[in-house]
């Protein structure tokens, strides 16, 4: 088991973005759902077709020992298991003409599935 000097310096430098265009989207979100908060978490779950899976939630406040990143005065959560995975990546909202989501472009994946949800790394 690490110690949280060990985790913090693992975790030391890696950051996740959220573009502008997602950080309009959560805020959107939350003012329909009346949220006091504008906090993405975004997490990494073992599952899906590549191996691991994203998961988007809505959430009013941050667990103690989430990463917090921020644009525009939206925040973007992560957990400290899920961050190693996410380091370098970006947070985007995309609208295409098969609909709209959130998707991470993310520089840790060497391969993904055609849904855009599910990765696998080397």
């Amino acid at each position: 088991m690490m110690d949280d000097l060990t985790l913090d310096l693992d975790l030391a430098g890696l950051e996740v973005h959220l573009s502008p265009a997602a950080a309009a989207q959560v805020r959107k979100l939350c003012k329909q759902e009346a949220r006091a908060n504008e906090v993405l978490r975004v997490e990494v779950e073992g599952g899906g077709c590549s191996g691991f899976q994203y998961k988007f939630e809505l959430i009013d406040q941050p667990n103690d020992e989430d990463l917090i990143f921020e644009t525009d005065g939206v925040r973007l959560a992560v957990d400290p298991v899920s961050l190693p995975l996410l380091g370098g990546s970006t947070v985007d909202y995309v609208i295409s003409l098969v609909g709209a989501s959130f998707q991470i472009t993310n520089p840790n994946a060497v391969s993904s599935c055609g849904c855009g949800t599910s990765f696998s790394i080397g």
